[in-house]
C-alpha cells in the first residue's frame, strides 16, 4: 500500500507530480482533439499553462520533466499501449469510443505503469482516477480506475502478490 509522504519535500514533489499528471492529460486531450504536435503542445503548456493563471484558474506548478516524460512517452508508445488498453476495456467499449479526456487519462496511466517503475502501481491508478474525476462523472472515473488496475496487475504483478 502507498504511504503518505514523510516530509514536506516529499509532499511538494507528490503535489508537483499530481499537477504534472493533470497537465499531461489536458495536453494529450488537446493533441487528440486539435491534432497539435508534441513539441508544440509541450512548449504551449510549459510557457502558458503550468504554474500560471489562465482564464481565472490557477494552475499548480508541475514537475516539468515528469510532464514532458508522460506526454512524449504516450506519443512514442501509443501504438503499443492502445491495444493493451483496448484489451482491458469491456469488449463493447473499444478505446476509440471512449471520450477523448478518458482516452488521455488511460494512455497516460498505461504509459506510467509501463515506464515509470519508480512510482508504485497503486499510486498511478489512484492518481489517474483522481485526474479523471476532475473532468467526468463518478461512473467514468470508476472505469478509469478499473482499467488501470487491470493493467497494473498485468504489467506489475509482483506489486500485487506481496
Amino acid at each position: 500500500m502507498a504511504t503518505a509522504p514523510t516530509s514536506d519535500k516529499e509532499a511538494r514533489k507528490a503535489n508537483k507530480r499530481g499537477a504534472a499528471r493533470l497537465a499531461a492529460v489536458q495536453a494529450l486531450y488537446q493533441m487528440d482533439l486539435a491534432g497539435t504536435g508534441v513539441n508544440e503542445i509541450l512548449a504551449e503548456f510549459e510557457s502558458h499553462w503550468i504554474g500560471r493563471e489562465v482564464e481565472g484558474e490557477q494552475y499548480l506548478p508541475a514537475e516539468a520533466a515528469f510532464f514532458r516524460d508522460i506526454v512524449s512517452g504516450v506519443v512514442r508508445e501509443q501504438v503499443r499501449l492502445d491495444p493493451l488498453i483496448d484489451d482491458a476495456l469491456a469488449r463493447s467499449w473499444p478505446l476509440k469510443r471512449i471520450e477523448a479526456v478518458l482516452r488521455a487519462a488511460l494512455r497516460a496511466g498505461a504509459y506510467e505503469l509501463d515506464h515509470r517503475r519508480d512510482v508504485p502501481a497503486r499510486v498511478v491508478v489512484s492518481e489517474y482516477a483522481d485526474v479523471a474525476a476532475a473532468f467526468v462523472e463518478r461512473d467514468e472515473t470508476g472505469m478509469v480506475n478499473a482499467v488501470l488496475d487491470q493493467l497494473a496487475r498485468t504489467m506489475r504483478a509482483a506489486e500485487f502478490t506481496a
